[in-house]
């Protein structure tokens, strides 16, 4: 199983203080409403949990709605399938995300919407009955948090969060995750160090960031950048919660990760990203 710590900096919209009244161990599950008895049967018995678990359901409409303007509809599918399980760890574990039979979504664009949620200690299991896009579960792990908390997470800030994750996700499919993650580290670190006024001039910008380090856009994804970045800078960011969240990924490194060298290269990419966020932070004050 595959252990994700690393992309949760990726999410930098404001987190919303969820499951005040939840304890450690305590259980959660999301399904697609598109399973067929069986099959739901048959992933309770894979997530080892009883038929009394609480069950959150997802929705293909549910889907399309918050996916269905940054990805096609042939990609999002017309049944919900893949499921979770997501299990409250203790205060400061930090995220953990395994999946099964998931096939576009990645664990870490799963952490992403979790932290965009505002969800910081939890273990979290997706899986589907065959192999699956996992769009539906992505949309669930929202949901089940602000149906549980009982609260209502602005419309605006869940359409943003989704589409950074499949900004990004498209990204690391086009150019790799490494590659993705330094163009969106870069792009944010010139805007602190220069705000934008126009549309124009934050496009100029990411043109100029993406020729400095080698990489080809597209202009559909170029676009999309433009978009994500536009809708991004007019939000109320909480970057002290974003250090607290990168404070948590260096504590589980070691845990994490095994190769010496990779220790090493990730510890520098996090000193990097905490410096730059101090620097946007005195941006916005």
């Amino acid at each position: 199983m595959i252990k994700i710590f690393i992309l949760l900096v990726l999410s930098l919209l404001t987190p919303i203080s969820v499951l005040a009244d939840a304890a450690p161990g305590d259980v959660i599950v999301t399904l697609g409403e598109s399973l067929t008895a069986e099959q739901e049967q048959q992933l309770l018995e894979e997530m080892n949990v009883g038929e009394d678990v609480e069950k959150i359901y997802v929705t293909n409409d549910e889907e399309h709605h918050y996916l269905g303007d940054y990805i096609s509809p042939a990609q999002i599918g017309t049944r919900a399938l893949s499921s979770s399980k997501i299990t409250l760890a203790r205060s400061g574990a930090g995220l953990q995300v395994d999946t099964n039979n998931i096939t576009w979504v990645s664990e870490g664009m799963y952490a992403n919407a979790l932290v965009t949620a505002g969800v910081k200690d939890a273990e979290i299991y997706v899986t589907a009955p065959f192999p699956v896009s996992g769009t539906a579960a992505l949309t669930g792990l929202i949901k089940a948090y602000e149906v549980t908390a009982e609260i209502e997470i602005p419309e605006e800030q869940k359409q943003v969060a989704n589409e950074e994750l499949v900004r990004t996700g498209e990204l690391a499919d086009s150019i790799g995750t490494e590659q993705a993650t330094e163009l969106m580290t870069r792009i944010k670190e010139e805007m602190a160090r220069q705000p934008v006024e126009t549309e124009e001039d934050l496009r100029d910008l990411i043109t100029r960031v993406a020729e400095e380090l080698g990489i080809t856009l597209t202009e559909e994804e170029l676009n999309g950048l433009v978009s994500l970045f536009n809708r991004m800078k007019d939000l109320n960011i909480d970057w002290d919660q974003v250090q607290n969240q990168i404070g948590k990924i260096r504590d589980n490194l070691g845990e994490f990760l095994n190769r010496e060298e990779t220790q090493t290269f990730i510890a520098s990419l996090l000193d990097v990203i905490n410096q730059l966020i101090e620097t946007i932070k005195g941006w916005f004050r």
